[in-house]
Formats: structure tokens, C-alpha cells, sequence
């Protein structure tokens, strides 16, 4: 088989499925491993998919913002070791600030600190915050329909009111060049200012979100530290020159 009919194959199956693993594709296109890996390398570099650990993914539009079902699907195992290195940098007496989304979600079962007090813009984290009796402010503003965070102004508004010790924010990409970056313009401008008005940052992500660059900026690469599952080989010198990771798979641990 031409390496165009196999590319082209491979584009269909990620058509009808979004995801395809690599090991599937070696067997259903009968070719090596090898010989995927550079049908991949090459439709990645004409930007019509996005490698991913283990096979390729759709490129979505990077105004495209996937709804929180979805999102809470994907890497669930990686947003649980995220979360709980995260809830181990929670200290007692912090106020601190948890973005909306689902890797910060899954922090709250591992905020084990006394006397936190956390303040968000996701009725879905209020709620569990306040199941397990940790003290939370819910800010106010117009709810959006994909992943349920209250941005705008109303928003923007209230969360001038308080100060943090710590503020953990979601992204949608992380760019050694061009920073993090999420699709919607009100969302980004919220979580720009709650690491403003936090005297450290941490941006909560897995492994997927390197080398993605969304619609918006947030803010740059060296103004939060990050916290994932996996730092890729091919971007993770890029990245360590400017900020420090907090990294489950080898030691770029802050201090």
C-alpha cells in the first residue's frame, strides 16, 4: 500500500472516530509500527491530525471548546495523579482559588490541608468542596453552556474582591513560545486575573496540552508553574528553560 492510501485511510478512521490508537492502526493497515509512526509524523506535519501518546487525535478548530462530558472522559487516570500532586501543595490556612474544569475537580477528594478556604467560578466544585466541608466561595457571572464556569464581568467583578495564596488554573495549551492558551476570550481574561491576584500559580495539565495553542492567551509560560503527568521529551527543554514542573514521571519538582 502507497503511504498516500494509507494517510488517507488513516485520516478517515480519525474522521469517524476522533481517537485512534496506533497499535489498531498497525493492524488494520497491516504495515509496521515504524512505518504508522511516519504516516503520523508526516500528517502532523501538515496539520491534519495531533499526535498523541499511544496514536493521533482530531485537530480541533482553536476556537473549539469540548463540553465537560467530554472532557471528563479523556485521561482520567492522568487528571487523578495531576490532582493529587496538586492537593499535596494545599497547606493549612490557604485561601486559594480553583479554577473551573476537570482536572481541578478531581483536587478537591485530595485537599486534605485544615482550615482552607477556596474560592471558584464552578458550581460543580462548590458543590464538592462543600461535601467535604471545606469552606468555598462561589463567584458569581453568566454560566457558560460547554463547561458550565461562570465567566464575564459579573464574574471578573467578584473576583476582585479576594486574594489568594495559590490559584490552580486549567488550560486547553501550553506553548513554550506562545504561552497558555484556552478558546474563549471571558474565560481567559478570568483566570489571567486570579493569577494576578495570586502570590503563586499553577497551571494544572496533562501530557496531551503540550505544544497546543488555543484562540487566547492567558498569560506566559514563566508566570505559572506546572503540574502534569508527563513533560514530552521534544518540547520539555523548552519549557524547563522558563518555568519549573511539578512532573509525575521524573524529578522537575518545584522546591
Amino acid at each position: 500500500m502507497l503511504a498516500e492510501e494509507r494517510q488517507q485511510i488513516i485520516l478517515k478512521k480519525l474522521e469517524n472516530a476522533r481517537v485512534v490508537k496506533l497499535q489498531d492502526l498497525v493492524r488494520f493497515l497491516n504495515s509496521s509500527e515504524s512505518t504508522v509512526r511516519r504516516d503520523l509524523q508526516e500528517l502532523e506535519s501538515r496539520h491534519l491530525l495531533r499526535r498523541i501518546h499511544g496514536g493521533a487525535s482530531l485537530l480541533l478548530p482553536r476556537s473549539e471548546e469540548p463540553d465537560m462530558e467530554t472532557k471528563t472522559s479523556k485521561y482520567m487516570q492522568q487528571k487523578k495523579i495531576i490532582a493529587q500532586l496538586a492537593g499535596r501543595l494545599v497547606k493549612d490556612n490557604e485561601c486559594i482559588y480553583l479554577d473551573a474544569g476537570t482536572t481541578t475537580l478531581e483536587m478537591i477528594p485530595y485537599i486534605d490541608a485544615k482550615n482552607v478556604t477556596v474560592v471558584t467560578n464552578s458550581p460543580a466544585h462548590g458543590e464538592a468542596l462543600v461535601s467535604r466541608r471545606i469552606v468555598s466561595y462561589l463567584i458569581g457571572g453568566l454560566m457558560k453552556g460547554t463547561t458550565k464556569a461562570l465567566v464575564g464581568s459579573i464574574a471578573a467583578r467578584t473576583l476582585n474582591l479576594f486574594r489568594f495564596d495559590k490559584a490552580f488554573i486549567g488550560v486547553n495549551g501550553i506553548d513554550a513560545e506562545m504561552g497558555y492558551t484556552t478558546p474563549d476570550p471571558e474565560e481567559a481574561a478570568l483566570k489571567r486575573r486570579a493569577r494576578e491576584l495570586a502570590a503563586q500559580s499553577f497551571v494544572v495539565a496533562d501530557g496531551s496540552k503540550f505544544s497546543e495553542i488555543s484562540f487566547c492567551k492567558m498569560f506566559d509560560i514563566e508566570q505559572a508553574l506546572i503540574i502534569t503527568d508527563r513533560l514530552p521529551e521534544t518540547i520539555g527543554s523548552s519549557i524547563l528553560e522558563k518555568t519549573k514542573v511539578i512532573c509525575a514521571d521524573d524529578e522537575h519538582d518545584v522546591e
